[in-house]
């Protein structure tokens, strides 16, 4: 393991905005990572969606591939995705189960699979439900705040067709964590950057995620950070980071296998397919041009998706 990051902790709950915004600035110009605290999704609500994730995970194999994904949606088993070519060719030692909203337009162009509910029950209710909440109370805000934090109006997001509560897509995940034999380091998931423009990522509270902080950097210099209950851990994608020409940091991370298995919940607030991602006027200048081209976001997406994932066939 590396050494420890300490990571600042924003509290979505404070009344002083600017303040707050302020912080996530300076969060995101040093790490593109935070904690969030005071968010107002309740602790009991993380541990039933983590509890309903452990269930599906523990289906036997054939019953989880009637869900294998179909696009980026659906059980995708382990290996099936690979961050890193350098790394095993077999892939990241990691199983996961992607969805999206089942509500609007996005909702219908991208059908989710559930689970039986004689298998499961509950699960498809426990899922929409954190689906729904962590959007409405925590998403629209901290996106605000990040806005402001960009000297941009609060709405700003949703001005430019960016914010869509229905866009977000979140992503269980389940590490083995076992330990290479021979000693080398095993990666649950391989070094990446997220895509889309912020990661909220709830834990199991086993260790293994870890940062770094300077990409071009070689050796890399690998960070740990801790899983804080209560808090959901915040980074930086990299759409956000075209938006601000590089200013904010989509940071670049992976897990690593520390000997116990380990389950996370990442929700990825993504822009809405159709809205054009291009350098903020307050981020560029004559001296800082645009670094990168304006994109539309379900382009960019498509692209990145079909470099990671096994047999992708670009319909979501």
């Amino acid at each position: 393991m590396g050494t420890a990051l300490k990571l600042p902790i924003i509290d979505l709950s404070s009344p002083e905005k600017l303040s707050t915004s302020r912080l996530i600035r300076q969060a995101c110009l040093d790490h593109g990572f935070f904690y969030l605290t005071n968010h107002g999704v309740s602790e009991e609500m993380i541990e039933g969606v983590l509890m309903e994730s452990k269930k599906l995970f523990s289906l036997p194999l054939d019953e989880k591939m009637v869900m294998a994904r179909r696009g980026s949606r659906g059980y995708s088993p382990l290996y099936d995705e690979k961050h890193e070519s350098s790394a095993t060719s077999k892939g990241d030692s990691k199983e996961m189960f992607t969805f999206g909203s089942s509500e609007g337009v996005l909702g219908q162009l991208y059908p989710n699979e559930w689970p039986l509910e004689e298998l499961l029950p509950l699960w498809r209710q426990t899922m929409e439900c954190y689906y729904k909440t962590v959007m409405d109370i925590v998403g629209k805000k901290l996106l605000g705040l990040v806005a402001l934090s960009l000297n941009l109006e609060e709405n700003f997001f949703e001005q430019v067709g960016a914010f869509n509560d229905q866009a977000a897509v979140v992503r269980l995940l389940r590490y083995p964590g076992e330990l290479n034999s021979s000693g080398e380091e095993t990666c649950g998931a391989s070094a990446h950057s997220d895509f889309g423009m912020i990661t909220l990522l709830a834990t199991d509270g086993v260790a293994g995620l870890q940062v770094c902080r300077d990409k071009d950097r070689e050796p890399k210099v690998w960070e740990d950070v801790a899983g804080i209950k209560g808090t959901f851990v915040v980074n930086i994608g990299d759409l956000m980071e075209r938006w601000t020409n590089g200013l904010f940091r989509s940071t670049m991370h992976r897990v690593v296998s520390v000997g116990k298995e380990r389950y996370s919940v990442a929700v990825f607030v993504d822009p809405d397919p159709d809205c054009v991602v291009e350098c903020l006027e307050s981020c560029c200048s004559e001296t800082s041009p645009p670094r990168f081209p304006p994109v539309r976001a379900r382009d960019y997406f498509h692209e990145r998706f079909s470099q990671t994932l096994a047999s992708y066939s670009g319909s979501d």
